[in-house]
C-alpha cells in the first residue's frame, strides 16, 4: 500500500479534511462533467521499488496553480506543474518487451462481475466503463498533468458494491505507453489525491443503487503497476460519515484485487483467470 498522503506539499495531512475536500471536489467534478464513460506482474513490483528509487520531480505548482477551475475549463486551460521523471539505471531489463503489448483490456482487469477476497468478503461490480478519452474520467488538472507526457492509452473503471449493497467503491485503471507517465500521475495523485484524482462512477438505473448524497466523505488510495495507475475511490452509498474503517477495508481490498490483475498481465502473463473470485 502507498503511503497515506502524507502531506508533502500542503504541510500537516489532516485525512479527515482530506476525505471531505475529496468529496467536495468529486460533486464539483460531476456537475461538470456528467457524460458517462462509453461501457464497453513480479517484474511490476520491481519495477515500482525502481521508480521509487528514480527521481520524480515538479516545479512551479504553488497552491494557486491547482485552484479547481471554474465549470467549463478545458484540461489545456489548467496550470500544471511541469513534471520530469527519470527511470533508474537498473531498472529491469525485460522492460521494452513489456511495453510492447497492448495495454490491459476491460475483461482482464476486471474478469468478473462477482468477487470474493481472501478475507472472505463478497462484491458485485455493477458497472464497468472504459474509454480511450482519460480526461473524460479524470479531473482536469489530472487530464492536464498526463497531457505533458505521452498520454494514456486506455481509462477503465468498474463500481463495485459489497454483500450488504451499502458501499460504493470505484476502482480504475489508467494504463500508460510510458513508465514515466505513470510515475509521474502516481506520484502527484499521492501528494495531492484531491487536486490528481479520477471521477467516480455513478450507479447505473440498473442497479438499483442510490447515487452517494453530495459531500459525503470517502477513502482513495492508489497503486502503481508496470505501467498504469490503479485508484479506488470507496463512498457509503448512503452517504455516512461513520464505519471509516469498514469502508477503508473494503477499498484496499478491491484495490489490491484489481492491482493483482493488472500486474499479473503486464508481468507478462495472463490476467482474469477469476482467481480469488467465487
Amino acid at each position: 500500500m502507498t503511503p497515506d498522503d502524507q502531506g508533502m506539499r500542503y504541510g500537516a495531512y489532516d485525512p479527515h479534511a482530506a476525505a471531505a475536500a475529496w468529496a467536495a471536489e468529486q460533486d464539483r467534478i460531476r456537475r461538470r462533467r456528467r457524460t458517462r464513460l462509453a461501457v464497453a506482474a513480479t517484474t511490476g513490483a520491481v519495477l515500482v521499488a525502481a521508480v521509487a528509487a528514480g527521481a520524480v520531480m515538479y516545479t512551479g505548482g504553488g497552491e494557486e496553480d491547482t485552484a479547481a477551475p471554474a465549470p467549463g475549463t478545458s484540461a489545456s486551460a489548467v496550470t500544471a506543474p511541469s513534471v520530469s521523471v527519470t527511470l533508474p539505471s537498473d531498472a529491469p531489463s525485460a522492460l521494452p518487451s513489456l511495453l510492447a503489448r497492448p495495454v490491459i483490456r476491460p475483461e482482464q482487469a476486471f474478469p468478473t462481475a462477482r468477487v470474493r477476497l481472501a478475507d472472505g468478503s463478497r462484491y458485485e461490480r455493477v458497472d464497468l466503463a472504459t474509454t480511450t478519452e482519460c480526461a473524460r474520467g479524470t479531473s482536469a488538472e489530472l487530464a492536464a498533468l498526463v497531457e505533458q507526457g505521452e498520454g494514456c492509452l486506455r481509462l477503465t473503471a468498474a463500481l463495485f458494491t459489497d454483500a450488504e449493497r451499502r458501499s460504493q467503491v470505484t476502482v480504475t485503471v489508467m494504463s500508460f505507453a510510458r513508465v514515466e507517465d505513470a510515475a509521474s500521475v502516481f506520484g502527484m495523485a499521492s501528494m495531492d489525491p484531491v487536486t490528481y484524482q479520477v471521477v467516480s462512477l455513478d450507479p447505473p438505473p440498473r442497479a438499483g443503487l442510490p447515487t452517494v448524497p453530495p459531500g459525503s466523505p470517502g477513502v482513495f488510495r492508489r497503486l502503481m503497476t508496470v505501467r498504469s495507475v490503479v485508484f479506488a475511490n470507496g463512498q457509503w452509498g448512503d452517504g455516512a460519515q461513520t464505519g471509516e474503517a469498514a469502508l477503508t477495508r473494503q477499498t484496499e481490498g478491491l484495490l489490491q484485487y484489481v492491482n493483482d490483475e493488472v500486474v499479473a498481465y503486464e508481468d507478462g502473463g495472463d490476467a482474469g483467470d477469476g482467481s480469488g473470485t467465487g
